[in-house]
């Protein structure tokens, strides 16, 4: 029987030739903000949007966002504070959003889009400082996810995580074979 090929799947910045109709990832919230908002956060700079296709396919199947954030060092476990700027603010990198469409649950395509984001915070770092990535989360289920990634919880905001950049330079490199495009 011959072995079945997997898809090549695709990072790239949102554009208005992707196809968002019939996305649903099963919150209400992040289904709404990819069909209704994410065009006006891109044309008011309020957030940098990158989806995930199939390629050869515009049909978005999952999304995250990035924009530029802070944090207050004060939130930071103390024995983390001495490896930051030690300022009221930290500068960091948030992802505010980050979706799979429900028809893809399972299919890791939430690590590829969340490894997909720490690379590009990481790597803009240089040109716009940020110590941190933060991540809000809306449930429990995002709460474990982020967990296995080594995200930690912000003092005093239990539903906003971080992780250093130290540790997203560790990052090992993605398995062969699998590599993301972008």
């Amino acid at each position: 029987m011959p072995k079945a090929i997997e898809p090549t799947y695709l990072i790239e910045a949102f554009s208005k030739h992707h196809d968002r109709t019939g996305f649903s990832c099963g919150i209400e919230s992040l289904d709404r903000y990819l069909h209704q908002q994410i065009s006006q956060d891109l044309k008011r700079n309020a957030a940098a949007p990158f989806v995930l296709i199939e390629q050869g396919s515009p049909k978005v199947l999952g999304y995250y966002t990035m924009s530029a954030f802070s944090v207050a060092l004060q939130n930071i476990p103390k024995n983390l504070q001495k490896q930051l700027p030690h300022y009221p603010q930290v500068p960091a990198t948030l992802i505010g959003r980050l979706a799979v469409d429900q028809t893809f649950h399972g299919k890791r395509l939430g690590e590829k889009l969340l490894i997909n984001a720490l690379r590009r915070a990481y790597a803009s770092r240089e040109q716009i400082a940020s110590a941190v990535v933060v991540v809000d989360v809306i449930n429990e289920n995002a709460v474990t996810f982020y967990a296995k990634y080594g995200f930690m919880t912000v003092q005093n905001e239990p539903n906003r995580l971080f992780l250093p950049m130290d540790t997203i330079s560790k990052l090992p490199e993605w398995p062969a074979g699998r590599a993301l495009q972008e």
